[in-house]
């Protein structure tokens, strides 16, 4: 018999405490604002040497795990928002080589029950917040900005939801919107004015509590982004990090 083993792969010993302290942290026997201790006691008790902790420090340092208060020393639990969370979801999702329509679908599927949800549920504050985000879509001088606002807008909407599994799930494909976004407006002279009617509307339908005009809006505001590509030219199948040129 001639078998054939796999060769087994070593995990550096860094890699290896920092899988421990997220372990601890995902489990919650580390929260929030609790510090972790020194280097060298936690160098202690993993048994290993001090430059491997503060390398495994710096790899949860950089995904957004633990920090430093201003003026601190000693590193503290912190819990990542939606930006960090969305950020490598979006990383992941453009290996992935997922494409303007594979966006355009999540959108068609996520957004529209949570503008309804957000009529539901909208505090007088995220009220604020979503009629402050529009006012600063319509008064955007310049595309660019024009699409950073209009990403604040679907931000402010997906708090009035008040379910933060919905503000996490959404966020990365806000972040893939964007430079799709920026690639139709330029090619499409009408885009900014529907994108302002319907956000409009959306505002309108959130003000009176009205969660089926506010999810009819939404599903008229994703069916158009699809519309303004189709107009712009720009090729649905292709992959979203090459929003820039046009089929």
């Amino acid at each position: 018999m001639n078998l054939q083993f796999e060769p087994i792969v070593v995990e550096p010993t860094y890699r290896k405490v920092a899988t421990a302290l997220v372990d601890h942290i995902v489990a919650g026997r580390l929260r929030s604002g609790d510090h972790l201790p020194p280097e060298l006691e936690l160098a202690r008790q993993f048994g290993v040497n001090r430059s491997t902790v503060r390398e495994a420090l710096r790899e949860l340092d950089s995904a957004g795990l633990i920090g430093r208060r201003r003026g601190s020393k000693r590193m503290m639990v912190i819990r990542p928002g939606p930006l960090q969370v969305g950020a490598g979801v979006r990383r992941a999702l453009v290996l992935h080589d997922v494409t303007f329509v594979d966006v355009w679908e999540a959108l068609m599927i996520l957004e529209p029950p949570l503008a309804a949800a957000a009529a539901t549920r909208r505090s007088d504050a995220d009220l604020q917040r979503l009629t402050l985000a529009f006012s600063s879509v319509r008064a955007a001088p310049e595309s660019l900005q024009t699409v950073q606002h209009v990403a604040e807008f679907f931000r402010a909407l997906g708090e009035a939801s008040g379910n933060p599994a919905l503000v996490l799930a959404h966020e990365p494909l806000i972040q893939l919107l964007e430079p799709s976004l920026a690639a139709m407006i330029d090619q499409v002279p009408q885009a900014r004015t529907r994108i302002i009617d319907a956000q409009r509307r959306l505002c309108a339908a959130v003000e009176a509590q009205d969660p089926a005009s506010a999810q009819t809006w939404m599903s008229k505001h994703i069916r158009d982004f699809r519309r303004g590509y189709e107009l712009a030219g720009i090729n649905l199948r292709h992959t979203v990090v090459r929003a820039g040129p046009l089929d």
